[in-house]
């Protein structure tokens, strides 16, 4: 059998190869070099989206990631911010990673040498 038939057999029965996959499940599917910001768990049930609002309007080609382990109450104010700055979102329900982070914000411009987190 070739490669390239071998490799889209494996493809169709375990799915695309992964990058990154730890960072991946860690970060809400996003990888550490586009993060913009990072919210915890805790810092997103306070509800203060105002925190980010600012990172909203001046985002680049920016997408927001929140958790849906959380209650849709705590994701609202994040969700309501993303629509009006015109940021698309997702929330991501993976059952299989254990994270504690509650909300990802990307964009072309994120950044491993800075914090992303913040206080």
């Amino acid at each position: 059998m070739s490669d390239q038939l071998e490799e889209y057999l494996e493809r169709g029965m375990y799915g695309a190869k992964e990058t990154k996959r730890d960072e991946r499940r860690y970060f809400l599917t996003a990888l550490r070099e586009n993060i913009e910001i990072a919210l915890n768990k805790g810092q997103v049930m306070k509800k203060d989206a105002a925190k980010i609002k600012p990172l909203l309007k001046k985002v680049k080609d920016g997408h927001l990631f929140l958790n849906g382990s959380l209650s849709y109450s705590y994701l609202s104010p994040y969700i309501q911010a993303a629509n009006q700055h015109k940021v698309p979102f997702t929330i991501v329900q993976n059952l299989e990673a254990d994270t504690d982070i509650g909300l990802v914000l990307t964009g072309s411009e994120g950044s491993l040498e800075r914090d992303i987190f913040l206080d």
